[in-house]
C-alpha cells in the first residue's frame, strides 16, 4: 500500500472512533421513567382551538401567589418560550404560538410544570402522543431522572407536562405530582371565559 492510502486510512478510523465516542459518551437528554398521557375530551370543547381563546397565558396566571409552594416544594424560576420547541427535545410543537415553565424544588424532590399553547385540540393530542414515545420537555432543573414520573394532558388546545424526580419515596413523588399538575386547572378559567 502507499503511503497515502495508509494515512487515509488512519485518518478515516480516527474519525470514525471520535465520532463514535462522541455518540457513545454523549449525555442522552432525560426522559421520565414512569409516564401518563392523555388526550383532551369534550370537556374542553369551548376552548378546543386557540380561536376561541386568544388571549395569550400570562407566568402571573399560571404561576400565583399562591402556587409559591406545592407541598415541599417551592417555585425557583419561571421562564416562558415564544420558540415551544425550545423547551422540547425529540418532538416538535406544530402550531404552539408560546410555553411558560416554572420549575420547582423541595429537600428530596424536584420538578417542572410546562403548558404549551397550541392551535387546536389535534395539535395538542399530537403532542401528547410524541411525549410518550418520541422525546419529552427538556430539563428545566436538574434532577435525577430515574424513577421520575411525569403526566402529559392535552386540555382543548393546551398541553401541560407536569414532571417530578429525585431521591424521595415514591408516594412522595406522587403527591408531588399531583400537586404540580394542579397548576393546570388555570385552563378551567379559560373554559369559563369562552362560553
Amino acid at each position: 500500500m502507499s503511503r497515502r492510502v495508509v494515512i487515509s486510512v488512519v485518518v478515516a478510523s480516527v474519525v470514525i472512533i471520535a465520532v463514535a465516542g462522541w455518540l457513545w459518551l454523549r449525555r442522552d437528554d432525560p426522559r421520565p421513567t414512569n409516564f401518563h398521557g392523555e388526550s383532551t375530551s369534550a370537556f374542553y370543547t369551548a376552548i378546543d382551538t386557540r380561536q376561541n381563546d386568544t388571549k395569550p397565558l400570562t407566568t402571573q396566571e399560571i404561576f400565583t401567589p399562591a402556587t409559591q409552594t406545592l407541598g415541599t416544594m417551592r417555585l425557583e424560576s419561571t421562564e416562558e418560550f415564544t420558540d415551544c420547541d425550545d423547551a422540547l427535545w425529540g418532538v416538535s410543537a406544530t402550531g404552539c404560538t408560546q410555553a411558560l415553565q416554572g420549575t420547582y424544588k423541595g429537600s428530596a424532590v424536584a420538578g417542572q410544570f410546562v403548558i404549551f399553547n397550541l392551535s387546536d385540540g389535534r395539535a395538542a393530542d399530537a403532542l401528547v402522543a410524541a411525549l410518550g414515545k418520541d422525546g419529552f420537555v427538556r430539563q428545566g432543573i436538574l434532577f435525577d431522572a430515574a424513577g421520575s414520573r411525569a403526566q402529559a394532558r392535552a386540555m382543548g388546545h393546551y398541553v401541560t407536562v407536569s414532571w417530578v424526580g429525585g431521591q424521595a419515596p415514591a408516594q412522595e413523588l406522587i403527591a408531588a405530582l399531583v400537586a404540580l399538575d394542579g397548576l393546570g386547572r388555570v385552563v378551567q378559567g379559560r373554559i369559563v371565559a369562552a362560553t
